[in-house]
């Protein structure tokens, strides 16, 4: 995200998560590691899924959407954040895939810098768009499949 409008609009919807969107902005500001902790259930969700599956799960939902949600990865990349419409985590059932709703907290970078231990691989664009949660599934399933050919292909 390199235009300072969109950056604005980024923070200030991120902000809207925090119970005090000020002090939020505010430790983003401060903080030098670049980082603010939000509640997740209240305007997203967020799904974590390995990076080995992450990865290959969000070419494919590049390629079946251009409505993508943030997406964040963390220190060492091994695990990636989809950001989903909240009450998402209350009803997901999926193995291996993590679902962080309402009562959890998410270690959130700043949008528009650099941070330390998180970032965005998708930023938020400042509208709010979350990525819909029944083209994500059926993303991580095509990408699993992939998956799964590419290791008997290893095999033979």
């Amino acid at each position: 995200m390199s235009d300072g409008a969109g950056t604005r609009s980024a923070v200030e919807w991120l902000a809207t998560a925090a119970p005090d969107p000020g002090t939020c902005r505010w430790e983003w500001e401060r903080n030098p590691l670049g980082i603010a902790l939000l509640p997740a259930g209240r305007i997203w969700d967020v799904l974590i899924l390995s990076s080995a599956l992450g990865h290959p799960t969000l070419d494919v939902l590049s390629r079946c959407t251009d409505r993508l949600g943030p997406v964040l990865a963390d220190y060492g990349d091994s695990r990636m954040g989809f950001f989903v419409p909240p009450g998402t985590a209350a009803g997901w059932v999926a193995t291996g895939v993590r679902a962080v709703g309402r009562g959890s907290w998410v270690v959130v970078p700043h949008p528009g810098r650099a941070a330390s231990g998180v970032r965005w691989i998708v930023p938020p664009d400042g509208r709010g768009t979350l990525t819909d949660p029944a083209v994500l599934e059926l993303s991580m399933h095509e990408a699993a499949a992939l998956l799964a050919c590419d290791r008997r292909g290893e095999d033979d």
